[in-house]
């Protein structure tokens, strides 16, 4: 029998190659500074050569908020692609290092595994470039239907709604976990993501597929095509059944329902050093927070918290304790 979870994440599995640029290069290289570019895998190997010292970490948006939530102390399980190769193991052992169960059979041929250019400018923000190579070759093949019927939470990444068979995976899971009674949740990953699936995304909303949001305020408002917070946020709250839960940086987190909307100011930092990770972080503190049942705003407190911690260094898997973190916090 397999064993239950709390979380069980659909994700590309990919690895970040992380390096501190300034903004000639990006300009210079024409990429577009704060969002999510798709590259080829040529495209993917003139950056590595132009790019400069590098750190490489596993990385991938969902698998991040996976490795968070299990910091914390949530039974998580991933589901995303890698080819058997040197990168492909290289992110298997760094994500089930962190107990992270990760049973997804890795592709023997075909693209290589999947990588992230993650340029980091000296205000912190990071502008991202990502070949998906093996990440593609997700299917509804690599869903378990006992795996995702016996988890709490289903958390889709939106960047997995660019291959098309991932979009299949995605739509077996929900199918799985809200026949079992369980909830089902999407992320909207990155403004330009949603400008591609705007209607996609809304249609998963309305039709029952979704049981809860994470976006933050500039992805809320390309949703709902927009350039006003509040008329989002409007437009949010009239979702029917719908947890939406927004970040705004600096400025704190809102959990909106269609009865209220409750605010949640950031985590106190240090410095700011590279923004990469900070949403998929709040999304694990957050979603770590509701398989413990703790109230929405608790639930957004942890998230801040882990937020706080994977901006102040480089890298988006946290290096400090998150569950001291918490505890400090009364959480």
């Amino acid at each position: 029998m397999t064993a239950p979870l709390d979380l069980l994440v659909l994700g590309n599995a990919i690895v970040d190659i992380i390096a501190r640029t300034d903004e000639a290069f990006l300009v210079r290289e024409a990429v577009h500074k704060g969002a999510m570019q798709l590259i080829d895998e040529a495209r993917a190997e003139h950056l590595f050569a132009v790019m400069g010292p590098a750190t490489i970490v596993s990385g991938g948006s969902g698998a991040n908020t996976a490795v968070g939530a299990a910091q914390l102390g949530a039974r998580t399980g991933f589901i995303g692609k890698v080819r058997d190769d040197e990168l492909g193991r290289l992110f298997r052992h760094d994500l089930t290092a962190t107990g992270v169960r990760f049973d997804v059979a890795p592709a023997g041929e075909g693209p290589a595994t999947a990588r992230c250019f993650v340029l980091v400018t000296p205000d912190g923000e990071r502008t991202m470039n990502t070949y998906l190579g093996a990440c593609q070759g997700l299917t509804a093949a690599d869903v378990d239907e006992a795996t995702a019927g016996s988890a709490r939470f289903v958390y889709l990444e939106g960047y997995l709604w660019d291959p098309p068979a991932a979009k299949e995976a995605f739509r077996k899971a929900a199918q799985v976990a809200h026949r079992a009674g369980n909830k089902v949740a999407l992320t909207l990953s990155d403004a330009f993501c949603v400008d591609r699936y705007r209607e996609e995304f809304l249609g998963l909303i309305r039709d029952g597929s979704l049981d809860i949001l994470f976006a933050n305020i500039h992805e809320l408002k390309s949703l709902y095509q927009t350039a006003d917070a509040e008329t989002a946020l409007s437009a949010l709250r009239a979702e029917n059944g719908l947890l939406g839960v927004v970040t705004r940086s600096g400025d704190g987190a809102l959990v909106v329902t269609r009865g209220e909307t409750r605010a949640v100011p950031a985590a106190p930092i240090g410095d700011l050093v590279d923004t990469t990770g900070a949403g998929d972080l709040f999304a694990a503190g957050f979603l770590a927070g509701l398989a413990r049942d703790l109230d929405h705003a608790d639930c957004a407190r942890l998230g801040a918290i882990a937020a706080a911690e994977v901006i102040q260094h480089i890298g988006a898997r946290p290096q400090a304790d998150l569950k001291a973190l918490a505890a400090q916090a009364g959480l």
